[in-house]
């Protein structure tokens, strides 16, 4: 039995609402930067708070809160690019 060949390329003008949806994702994505940089005003006041009243507990979970807020950013970021070198990547594979 003989396999057919496919092949696959992404368009974001391939289908109705793709532009909707390219904005959808601009606009989490913004959303999430937003909550991203509550987090790390929190985690800091947290981590400030705990330091200053010698609560060790607030104050670890402050920095951690400071830290993953500071992650989640990075990976907002960088989503885009990670997207497309593992798409590329992928492409490669033979």
């Amino acid at each position: 039995m003989l396999l057919a060949s496919v092949n696959l390329s992404p368009s974001t003008t391939a289908l109705p609402g793709s532009a909707a949806l390219q904005q959808l994702a601009n606009g989490i994505a913004a959303w999430a930067l937003v909550g991203s940089l509550i987090g790390l005003l929190f985690g800091a006041g947290m981590w400030a708070l705990g330091a200053n009243s010698q609560n060790s507990s607030q104050s670890v979970l402050g920095r951690r809160a400071v830290f993953a807020s500071l992650v989640a950013a990075i990976l907002i970021g960088a989503a885009p690019h990670l997207i497309n070198f593992f798409f590329a990547t992928g492409q490669k594979v033979k």
